[in-house]
Parts: C-alpha cells; sequence; structure tokens
C-alpha cells in the first residue's frame, strides 16, 4: 500500500508539472491557433536562465525574473518572425518554430555548455508537508502542486470571466471587429504568446530542482507534453489538467512497478512468448504516453474534451 501512495503522490505532483508546460501550450493553440514546436525549449531556456539567476539572487527572483525575460523572448519571437509568416498558413509557422527550437538548444550549450546542472530546493521548501500511509510527500512537490492548481484557476479567471479574455478569443475569430472596437489585435496575440512562453519557463524553474537540467531536457519532455495536448483535446485547459495527471500517474506506477508481462498474461489466462514474457512493466514505462495517445486517436481522434471539427 505505501509504495502505491508513494508512487500515486509522485505521479500527482509530476502530472502537475506536465500541466503547468501544457498549458502554455495549450493557451498558445486555442488562442492563436499555432502549434509552437519550440514550447519545450521554452521551457528548457527558463530552466537554465533561472538556475543563473537564482546563483546570485536566490530562488524567489528567478521564479519571477525567468518567466519575465522568457516571456519577453517569445513576445519577440511572435512579433518579428511568427507574425511575417502568418499570411502563409500554419505549416510555415510549425517550420519556423521548429527551427527555434534547435536555435535554443544551440544557444543554451555555448552559453552553459554541455555538462549537466542542478538546482538547489529553497530552504524554506525543504521538507515534509504531510505524510499518507507512511508515505511522505515534500514541501517542495506540494508548493509545485499548488503554483499549478493555481495557474489553472488564473487561466480560467483571465480567459472566461475577465473583459481580456474576452477579447483574446473574440480576436481570434473576429480580429476585424475587434479592430474596429479599437482594439490592436496583433498586439493581443503577440501578449498572448509570451505568456504561454512564460508559463513554460515558469514550469522550467519549479521544475528544474527535480530533474536535471540539461540541453537534451527539451527533447525528454517536449514529445511527452505533446501527447498530454493531443490526448486532453487541442485547445482544452481542462482537458490539459486531466490528461497531464493520467499520463504522470500511470508512467509514475510504471516506473516502480516489478510486475513483468508475462505474470500479467498469467493472471489474465494468456501466455506469451518468452522474448516478451521476460519484460517488466518498467521497462517499458517509457512508452505508456505513446500507447495512450495511440489508444486515444483510435478511439477518440479529438481527444477527452476537444470539440468536433464540425463544431468549430
Amino acid at each position: 500500500m505505501q509504495s502505491f501512495v508513494i508512487g500515486a503522490l509522485n505521479g500527482i505532483s509530476y502530472g502537475m508539472l506536465l500541466f503547468m508546460l501544457s498549458a502554455g501550450l495549450t493557451l498558445i493553440f486555442s488562442m492563436l491557433g499555432v502549434l509552437n514546436f519550440a514550447h519545450a525549449s521554452f521551457y528548457m531556456l527558463g530552466a537554465y536562465v533561472g538556475y543563473s539567476i537564482a546563483a546570485d539572487a536566490g530562488f524567489w527572483a528567478a521564479l519571477v525574473a525567468a518567466p519575465l525575460i522568457v516571456g519577453l523572448a517569445g513576445a519577440a519571437l511572435e512579433r518579428w518572425l511568427l507574425r511575417r509568416v502568418r499570411p502563409h498558413g500554419a505549416l510555415h509557422e510549425l517550420l519556423l518554430t521548429f527551427g527555434v527550437a534547435y536555435l535554443l538548444a544551440e544557444a543554451v550549450k555555448l552559453v552553459w555548455g554541455l555538462s549537466a546542472l542542478s538546482a538547489n530546493v529553497p530552504a524554506a521548501l525543504d521538507g515534509t508537508f504531510f505524510t499518507v500511509y507512511g508515505a511522505a510527500i515534500s514541501r517542495y512537490r506540494a508548493f509545485m502542486m499548488g503554483v499549478s492548481a493555481a495557474m489553472l484557476a488564473a487561466l480560467y479567471a483571465v480567459l472566461r470571466v475577465s473583459r481580456m479574455g474576452l477579447v483574446v478569443r473574440a480576436a481570434l475569430t473576429h480580429p476585424q471587429a475587434v479592430e474596429a472596437l479599437g482594439h490592436n489585435v496583433p498586439r493581443v496575440f503577440t501578449l498572448v504568446f509570451a505568456v504561454g512562453t512564460a508559463l513554460a519557463a515558469a514550469a522550467g524553474v519549479i521544475g528544474a530542482p527535480l530533474f536535471v537540467i540539461e540541453p537534451a531536457m527539451a527533447e525528454s519532455i517536449g514529445s511527452v507534453v505533446f501527447v498530454v495536448v493531443v490526448i486532453g483535446g487541442l485547445g482544452s485547459l481542462g482537458g490539459a489538467l486531466a490528461a497531464s495527471l493520467v499520463v504522470g500517474c500511470l508512467q509514475t506506477l510504471a516506473v516502480g512497478s516489478s510486475a513483468s508481462l508475462g505474470s500479467l498474461a498469467a493472471l489474465a489466462g494468456a501466455s506469451l512468448p518468452q522474448a516478451w514474457a521476460g519484460l517488466t512493466v518498467a521497462q517499458l514505462a517509457p512508452l505508456v504516453p505513446y500507447g495512450l495517445l495511440v489508444a486515444m486517436l483510435a478511439v477518440r481522434p479529438r481527444g477527452l474534451f476537444g470539440q468536433r471539427s464540425d463544431d468549430a
């Protein structure tokens, strides 16, 4: 029981980190219609920038400054590059962000080197927050989950309740009408892209003490984030949250499992070839998100909370 509780709690905290990262990607796609291939690279950039700021000014300064700096970089990308290729269609936007992802990967190697870096947990968040069935969850993981929940509430309030959210949503579908009312639509798009990249950077700063900071971190988590967004439904924040928790919990529980495919098949009354029977669930854990993706696309292509194309 204790091992299951530990795996579940770690899975929830990992899932909430995935949501922090996928929320920015979902925001950009739902508001701008841009599938930002470089989104995980901004997560990586936030981790590196936050590491450098924290070394001099501490974690809390890094948590504020790094998202602002990366958000400005995202605003510059939208203003000077994406805006130029937008008239040519979504494919050009995707290719542009694909190139930016590689440029950012090489840039961090030039500035910070190839060696892995380790960020420290702030002293105020060090220690145990609570214990359930002998399984302890740290203050830092609880803090990370709290920030994720607050981010969801803030995004919902801004996008669904506030006047600003109404303008942003209207600008996507009826830009000429919004401009006629005196709003600067290109500036609105730049602001949305900046906020999305800033959210990715915030996830990088918060996730840095739990993971190794390295140039390959964008590649390792970027594909999982795209899986989360597709499973949840493109453009759905609620779907991104649900998919993040499902992927985080299942993958974490799979990593901690000692069961083999052969034993699972025996429980189901089936048998497997020897080559397959010896594989453990932990060995197949990295495949869990992609298995869920294939199953979702086969059963429900629009995702958990995605809308039908004919409803758009």
